[in-house]
């Protein structure tokens, strides 16, 4: 089966170039904000984010090598989306490539999934993806940390990411338990060499998140320590400790403090020039804080959700794009009158809409950045649930501010408020989603779906968010 035939959302009523002029979407009344049940669509998401994972018998072409077979999918190959500018009239950006860390992502919710499994207690589609890193690992250069890959598993020319090889590992932990004798001892050698590579570049700048900048990642160093501690802490026989990993660890938990510059955690730091540290006061660039992958470094990485420094920035993050804010969607305001939103960006000077050559000044919401927000919130009710106690202080007091707690407000009334919040913002991308199937991107005026067609992270950032929620309620 080729891409093209998944890609299932029609131009005529989504992803248009020129949305701005539509009128807001109206929605079936089954979608209307006050009647959606949330986990009710748990599977129906995950099963289009799982139509995006190449099988043995659900195999994708490459767009740009019709009738190559050689250039066909290989089982465990995760589609960024099934969306490439013939199939997507606006967009001029080809996603049918296999990303180390979309890849990771998605698989997470695979592996946390609970499918049925083979005999012997295995899901082929764990085995497929564990087989797939192996063979981009062994493509990949210049560096291990190389970011991009053919649905074949070829080194695709791109940036070198090494937040991607950390995710990798987490992933592969957590689906350890599901993969057969064989792929467990794939898993093992992967595992190790993933870890041996990030202990010579985890101290070194690298490509970010959004693959816009080279500079000290705050993202980068969060996956990095999540995937140190957590190598640290497994008993899976064979997974190599190495001894540098506590050294590097303690490090990198002193570099993420360094992106505080007193307000808020700066996303990237410049590489000094005269060979100085890195400091907050001298950013990688203008326009790019706050940046929504602080909180991706809560949900993915090891920044805790009590962080009272993330929560403020989180909160900052709200505001910009909310009416008054530096980068506000008009939308948000819209949505505001139906009890639902906001909708989240990636950065206040964001110009990417999934039209590389047409760049518009401000963006437009993401659909897993509001979700990723969404799950913060979800994480730190069950956090309060649990300890009976609420991180707030002068620094956090105005992210709890959003949601309408202050000093006086008791740990079970803020559990239900930040419950309430989270939800009104995956409602939000519900209410504008193409009658359930999600792109990259919503239009920050009229709401209508833009960028490439059902992108994987997309459902992944909810799937990943109702898991977190299922912990509250």
């Amino acid at each position: 089966m080729s891409a093209s035939a998944i890609a299932v959302s029609p131009p005529a009523r989504t992803n248009r170039s020129d949305a701005t002029a539509q009128p807001r979407a109206d929605v079936q009344n089954s979608l209307a904000p006050g009647n959606v049940d949330l986990p009710s669509l748990v599977p129906l998401m995950f099963a289009l984010m799982f139509r995006n994972i190449a099988s043995d018998g659900f195999a994708f072409s490459d767009p740009m090598a019709p009738g190559d077979y050689s250039k066909d999918s290989k089982p465990g190959c995760v589609l960024a989306a099934p969306s490439f500018p013939a199939e997507t009239p606006g967009i001029d950006e080809d996603y049918v490539f296999n990303w180390v860390r979309d890849g990771a992502i998605t698989a997470m919710e695979v592996a946390r999934a609970d499918l049925p499994a083979r005999p012997g207690g295995t899901v082929q589609t764990l085995n497929d993806y564990v087989r797939f890193a192996a063979l981009c690992h062994s493509n990949a250069q210049p560096t291990q940390g190389h970011a991009c890959f053919t649905i074949a598993g070829e080194s695709r020319p791109w940036t070198e990411q090494n937040d991607g090889p950390a995710l990798q590992t987490i992933t592969v932990l957590a689906a350890f338990d599901q993969l057969d004798a064989a792929t467990r001892t794939t898993a093992v050698t992967l595992v190790n060499a993933n870890v041996a590579y990030l202990l010579t570049v985890y101290d070194k700048p690298t490509t970010n998140l959004w693959e816009e900048h080279f500079g000290f990642s705050f993202f980068a160093r969060a996956a990095q320590l999540r995937c140190f501690e957590e190598v640290m802490a497994t008993s899976i026989a064979g997974i190599d400790k190495p001894g540098g990993l506590g050294p590097a660890a303690d490090w990198l938990r002193q570099a993420l403090a360094g992106h505080w510059d007193g307000s808020r955690y700066v996303s990237m730091l410049a590489v000094p020039a005269d060979g100085s540290p890195p400091s907050p006061q001298h950013p990688v660039t203008d326009g790019y804080d706050p940046n929504i992958d602080i909180v991706q470094a809560c949900v993915y990485g090891a920044v805790p959700c009590t962080d009272t420094r993330m929560l403020a920035t989180a909160a900052q993050l709200r505001s910009q794009w909310e009416e008054g804010g530096i980068a506000f969607y008009p939308i948000n305001q819209a949505d505001k009158q139906l009890g639902i939103g906001p909708l989240f960006g990636r950065y206040p000077g964001d110009v990417y809409d999934g039209d590389a050559a047409h760049p518009v000044l401000g963006g437009h919401p993401w659909a897993l950045s509001t979700c990723n927000v969404a799950e913060l919130h979800y994480l730190l009710a069950a956090q309060i649930r649990s300890s009976g106690r609420i991180p707030l202080d002068e620094l956090s007091a105005p992210f709890f501010a959003q949601s309408g707690i202050d000093r006086s407000t008791a740990a079970g009334d803020a559990v239900n408020a930040l419950l309430a919040t989270g939800d009104a913002m995956v409602r939000a991308v519900i209410y504008h989603s193409d009658n359930l199937e999600i792109s990259e991107q919503f239009d920050g005026t009229t709401g209508y779906e833009r960028s490439v067609n059902n992108l994987t992270w997309s459902y992944a950032s909810y799937l990943s968010a109702l898991r977190a929620r299922a912990a509250v309620v």
